[in-house]
């Protein structure tokens, strides 16, 4: 039971970290890769399916995705959620490109 809460904390330290963290956690992003795999798992079309629209009205800069490192985790609970399978530097590349595209976080 201890180990579990060692764990939890932990996980949440990260957690935290990473949602205060700057758009610097972009900076060795693969923009082409990024591209690529949103197209390839069509978020446009889920986003679409959420908000109707364009599905640009997911993407609100002054909602609650404020910080690159929230932005980049809202990226890893699509991945979560919907099974896909992307590997870190995989969420970190497409959640660059929504920053280059529709945030801009500095």
């Amino acid at each position: 039971m201890r180990s579990l809460i060692i764990v939890l904390a932990a996980s949440l330290a990260c957690s935290w970290s990473q949602a205060q963290a700057g758009a610097e956690i972009f900076r060795d992003a693969d923009l082409a890769l990024g591209q690529r795999l949103i197209k390839e798992h069509r978020c446009a079309e889920c986003h679409v399916r959420k908000v109707g629209g364009d599905g640009s009205a997911l993407y609100k800069p002054m909602g609650r995705v404020n910080t690159a490192g929230l932005l980049r985790g809202m990226v890893e609970q699509c991945n979560t959620e919907l099974n896909l399978g992307l590997f870190p530097e995989e969420v970190t590349a497409v959640a660059a490109v929504l920053n280059k595209e529709h945030y801009r976080f500095k």
